[in-house]
Formats: structure tokens, sequence, C-alpha cells
């Protein structure tokens, strides 16, 4: 049994996949729970915010916390991801 703040493991075969196949599928789910009701809000806003929350997470987890190695690998200056990392709530 999982408990709820458990992340599922990807299954192997997605690892080939791209990640818009991931997001798409996302996007599927959360219309198909709507169930025909109309989003609310920003849609935008609400799907760049979660995707970048889980790619913030998952290089501070993959890095160890190593806020330079993530900014290098991510692309974007320390600052930038000290902020990110602040608005997610992700900054020990």
């Amino acid at each position: 049994m999982t408990e709820a703040n458990d992340v599922p493991k990807p299954f192997k075969e997605r690892r080939r996949q791209p990640l818009r196949n991931a997001a798409r599928v996302a996007l599927d789910n959360y219309f198909n729970d709507l169930d025909g009701e109309e989003p609310c809000g920003n849609l935008y806003e609400m799907m760049i915010g979660e995707v970048e929350q889980a790619l913030f997470s998952a290089i501070m987890d993959r890095t160890r916390g190593n806020q330079s190695k993530a900014a290098e690998i991510l692309g974007i200056n320390r600052s930038t991801l000290r902020k990110k990392l602040r608005l997610y709530g992700l900054l020990d």
C-alpha cells in the first residue's frame, strides 16, 4: 500500500517517450475528471506551475540539494533557481 505523498515510479516503457506524452496524458485525465465542465481559472499558469514544481523538486533530488549543479543542469542562474525553489516551498 502506498502513502498519499508517495510519488509513483515511472514504468519502464515511459522512459523512452518524450515528456510531452506524459503532459498530454495528465491533461487528458484532468479534462476527463472535469466531466464536461469548463476548467476554471488560468489553465496555462496552473499547468506551468505544476510542471515547474515537479521539475525543480526532481532536479534538487537528483543533485542532492546542490543548487549550483541544479542551476547548471537547468541552464538557469542560481538566483533564478533560488527564487523558484522559494516559490514552490522547496528551499530548506
